[in-house]
């Protein structure tokens, strides 16, 4: 199963995807919710790529709002990353 890498967007973090993580949990997906650092796009898809970096098998991403913009960013060339949502 693809590790699943969710994004949040600005005016949230990484306990906003609580919901999400404990239906995929259930359902057997590994996850991790990035702590987006909010820093500038660019900034942030650095620290995202450095977080998908570190997963050996594949990675679907999944982000909302501003997220999307830093996931988008950040997967752009990783080999491992399968699907952006």
């Amino acid at each position: 199963m693809p590790t699943i890498v969710l994004v949040h967007g600005a005016f949230a973090d990484s306990s906003s995807w609580n919901g999400v993580i404990a239906h995929l949990k259930g359902r057997g997906y590994p996850v991790i919710a990035v702590a987006n650092p909010l820093r500038g796009v660019h900034k942030d898809a650095a620290y995202v790529r450095s977080v998908v970096d570190t997963v050996s098998g594949p990675v679907v991403m999944a982000a909302h709002s501003y997220g999307g913009s830093v996931m988008t960013e950040a997967a752009d060339g990783a080999s491992n990353v399968k699907a952006l949502v």
